[in-house]
């Protein structure tokens, strides 16, 4: 299949933006307008338009019905086992289907592109793996240096839907040209962290912060690295959380806020260096095995019919 791109444009600023709407409607590329010009805010492999790069590597991943790993690829619910493929070294499945499968595009203006999918309609297959048929629609839209998102999914089945949500932006670092990724201040204001098994999925223990892994206050990146899952997220006064990176430098900030549905936020810095992933999710990773076992995980289960809606924005300043 040929790749799918839309890009839009803020007219009044010339900022910008690019969804590989044929492979998950990934939003790879974000280029607002800035002092300097428009620079790219967002990392992705070379080629990865081609679809010939892993889809849950670059731009923005968008994961669901189940964010993160489900242990072994199996989970039972509602009495039913149901099987998964596995999508780790681990045989864990992960990140849900929709980031690795072609969207629709169902609206579309100069600054604005929202995009469909659903189960029953782009994928029949995965009525067998998931308890109902589901439906999910994203917005991307480029204001000023703003990148704004809006986020509806819904039970379109016949049966509960267990559910969650994130996305799994790949942040471009350093911030500004002149500055330096180990010099970047990230800040989320979380209060504890779930505790990881080899495999990374959640064990069901919730820990206190340590030194090097709170975030809360902000921490010097430096060559610390983290695959963390933070919980226990502190929203403000409009019950919007928010997270932060700030190059110290050059007094760059890149802040990313979204509502307080969104219970978790796993912070990742992958291998290369060249960026870092601010991801918030509404329940943690494994959360049906873990919501059997009596842990509050943020999962929701959604009867047929029953829909949600959230946004997100970023921004940079």
């Amino acid at each position: 299949m040929a790749a799918q791109i839309v890009e839009i444009r803020d007219g009044a600023t010339g900022s910008s933006a690019r969804v590989l709407v044929s492979l998950g409607f990934n939003c790879f590329s974000w280029r607002p307008r800035l002092a300097e010009g428009p620079r790219e805010m967002l990392w992705a492999t070379p080629g990865f338009e081609r679809g010939d790069e892993r889809p849950s590597g670059s731009g923005i991943p968008l994961l669901f019905p189940f964010p993160g790993r489900i242990r072994g690829a199996r989970y039972e619910f509602g009495g039913r086992p149901f099987q998964l493929e596995p999508g780790d070294a681990f045989g864990n499945a992960i990140h849900g289907f929709v980031f690795k499968r072609p969207w629709r595009v169902v609206e579309q203006t100069a600054a604005r592109v929202v995009g469909e999918f659903q189960a029953a309609k782009d994928d029949p297959a995965l009525l067998d793996r998931w308890p109902s048929d589901f439906l999910i629609r994203v917005s991307y839209e480029v204001r000023g240096s703003e990148l704004q998102s809006e986020v509806y999914y819904a039970n379109t089945g016949e049966g509960s839907l267990p559910c969650g949500f994130a996305t799994h932006a790949y942040f471009r670092l350093p911030l500004a040209e002149s500055g330096r990724a180990a010099d970047t201040l990230v800040t989320v204001p979380a209060g504890a962290w779930w505790e990881l098994v080899e495999e990374l999925v959640p064990t069901g223990r919730v820990l206190p912060l340590v030194a090097g892994e709170d975030l809360s206050g902000g921490l010097l990146l430096g060559e610390h690295t983290f695959n963390t899952v933070f919980t226990k997220l502190q929203a403000d006064a409009n019950g919007r959380i928010g997270t932060s990176l700030r190059n110290l430098a050059t007094g760059r900030e890149l802040s990313q806020t979204f509502d307080d549905v969104f219970t978790q936020c796993v912070v990742y810095t992958p291998d290369h260096r060249e960026a870092i992933c601010m991801e918030p999710y509404t329940c943690v990773p494994d959360a049906i095995r873990l919501s059997a076992a009596g842990h509050a995980t943020g999962l929701q289960v959604l009867r047929p019919g029953e829909h949600f809606s959230t946004k997100l924005a970023i921004r940079v300043a």
